[in-house]
């Protein structure tokens, strides 16, 4: 494991206890809990695939 890879594993890490402390800090009902969940997953999904397309394309 390089220097690189560290850092975004922290990086990750860092933006995934954000989402979780935003949705455990609101005391929602558990099904809302899933579905602002999905939504922040999809929100990341569709980030990383407008990065991939982007480095694809250049």
């Amino acid at each position: 494991m390089n220097g690189d890879s560290v850092v975004q594993m922290l990086w990750f890490a860092g933006a995934f206890t954000l989402v979780l402390s935003s949705l455990l800090a609101r005391r929602l009902p558990m099904a809302d809990w899933l579905k602002m969940a999905l939504a922040w997953v999809a929100i990341f999904g569709l980030v990383f695939l407008a990065i991939r397309t982007w480095q694809v394309a250049t």
